[in-house]
């Protein structure tokens, strides 16, 4: 079906009625309708209006990578690589080998269900659908990772390995809180709020030494279309933001020294909870496909591990004995350096050309009476503050990893509406995110999740149920938003969750 069909089928599934705006498209005023900009939320170039009343919104490619087929080749492609399980094994005839000796989950896709955030669960299980969740553990006095794990602690191991840390002895408890205002709204409507406490019994930690004096947090998946967009927004760009919230008193603190990535660049952090990653190239996604399954490439030539998880193994004699390798050979093996790249470079820059041409879904029903009022009220409690709607992206000319540099989608100097300063902020929940600071999470295509990966759950550790517990949550910085929303009868609370719903 030819775009124009697809887009005419959308306005009349929508219901849109007319707009008038200098930024609409031509094609659409060919039509006799007019979109306004913030309909193209991922902008002209990134934005998708196909599929988006349906659970794969998430999964469709920018019109930039549509109309290039040979792009949108290597886009299907690298969409294969996410969604299929990789296997133990070295065979080079067989696809996706190479997993372990240690990972966390066996594809990308068990972790981003409908390519979304991670859903709440009840326990930790890498093998059960959805569950996006990361174990954090940390050191409770300097809020540092423990060294005996990885960043991304492992549950699962390849035969004879014994995992990390053993599913068995992870306990997940949510337990119902009460905010000081007794979960109640000033015109009686109530609300319930609940949090995750997380252990992990040491006696189902396999490294040596131990981990000691630590503690444990949750981190749920992020969604992942859109991505792109938010790498295509320029450095200056960031910075500006941060001089500008430092100057409002936010942020303080949290605006360091540029993070230097593999490709030797520096960029200041825009993606991960802990802005721990400047650009997609080197970013998440780039990071993921080799630390969650552990599958090496020509970049990556060494496993994902720790060397406190590789001396357990190597001194434990079952493992000797099954391997029939001495301690010295086992170790030697786990840690090494130079691996032989189990993930071909084509494939990579197959996957890469996927991560950054997924789309973000088009807005819905921005010209219905309710979204545009929650919309007015959202501005003026002051949620845009950290929630900002929009940005332009730069002119988008990635230079850094040879490997993919020039040959990945572009999305110059568009007008896009994530409806986030990508700056870390403090909430100050209880069992906060680790070190209290968390980067403020796009807003758009939420909405959708519900349709998408079969779960509405928000914030890092999906604690809250609905728009309403995501609100109520945010303390510290957010916390005069709060009050003002507190404020709102009921028909504008309403609306406000209506406008989120819609972006």
């Amino acid at each position: 079906m030819k775009k124009r069909d697809l887009l005419i089928s959308f306005l009349l599934l929508m219901g849109f009625s007319a707009c008038n705006d200098n930024d609409s498209s031509g094609d659409d005023k060919d039509k006799g309708r007019e979109l306004s900009a913030e309909w193209y939320t991922g902008g002209k170039l990134g934005t998708t209006f196909i599929n988006v009343n349906t659970s794969s919104a998430y999964e469709q490619a920018t019109p930039i990578v549509e109309e290039d087929a040979a792009m949108n080749a290597a886009f299907m492609r690298g969409e294969s690589l996410f969604e299929n399980n990789y296997i133990e094994g070295t065979d080079p005839g067989a696809p996706r080998t190479g997993l372990g000796p240690a990972f966390v989950r066996n594809s990308c896709i068990a972790c981003h269900p409908g390519y979304g955030h991670g859903k709440r669960m009840d326990r930790y299980r890498a093998n059960d659908f959805g569950n996006g969740y990361l174990l954090v553990v940390y050191d409770k006095d300097t809020d540092a990772y423990v060294p005996e794990l990885t960043g991304m602690p492992q549950t699962k191991a390849i035969a004879p390995f014994l995992p990390p840390v053993d599913e068995n002895g992870i306990k997940i408890e949510w337990l119902s809180y009460t905010d000081k205002y007794g979960n109640t709204f000033p015109d009686g409507e109530t609300y319930q709020l609940i949090y995750p406490e997380v252990t992990i019994d040491p006696a189902y930690i396999n490294t040596d030494p131990k981990p000691k004096n630590y503690d444990v947090r949750l981190e749920a998946t992020i969604g992942i279309y859109g991505t792109g967009l938010l790498d295509a927004i320029h450095d200056d760009s960031l910075r500006l933001e941060y001089t500008r919230q430092q100057a409002r008193g936010y942020c303080q603190g949290r605006i360091g020294k540029d993070i230097t990535e593999a490709d030797g660049t520096t960029h200041p952090g825009r993606f991960t909870y802990a802005l721990s990653r400047g650009t997609l190239q080197n970013g998440p996604g780039a990071n993921a496909i080799w630390n969650i399954t552990s599958v090496t490439r020509s970049d990556r030539t060494k496993n994902y591990i720790t060397g406190a998880w590789a001396k357990a193994m190597s001194q434990n004699l079952d493992i000797q004995a099954k391997l029939a390798k001495s301690e010295e050979e086992i170790y030697s093996e786990l840690m090494s350096q130079n691996l032989e790249p189990e993930m071909s470079d084509d494939d990579y820059i197959d996957f890469m050309i996927w991560h950054r041409g997924l789309a973000v879904p088009a807005a819905r029903n921005l010209d219905d009476e309710e979204v545009q009022k929650g919309k007015k009220v959202f501005n003026s409690i002051g949620c845009t503050a950290c929630h900002r709607p929009s940005w332009i992206t730069g002119p988008d000319n990635y230079t850094g990893d040879p490997m993919v540099a020039g040959k990945l989608p572009r999305y110059p100097y568009q007008t896009i509406w994530p409806y986030s300063d990508l700056l870390q902020h403090r909430l100050e929940m209880k069992n906060n995110i680790r070190t209290g600071w968390c980067r403020t999470t796009p807003l758009w295509g939420r909405g959708l999740s519900e349709q998408c990966t079969g779960a509405g759950d928000h914030l890092h550790d999906m604690r809250a149920r609905n728009y309403i517990e995501a609100i109520m949550w945010h303390g510290g910085e957010a916390e005069k938003s709060v009050e003002k929303f507190r404020a709102l009868s009921k028909t504008e609370r309403d609306a406000v969750v209506k406008f989120l719903e819609s972006i």
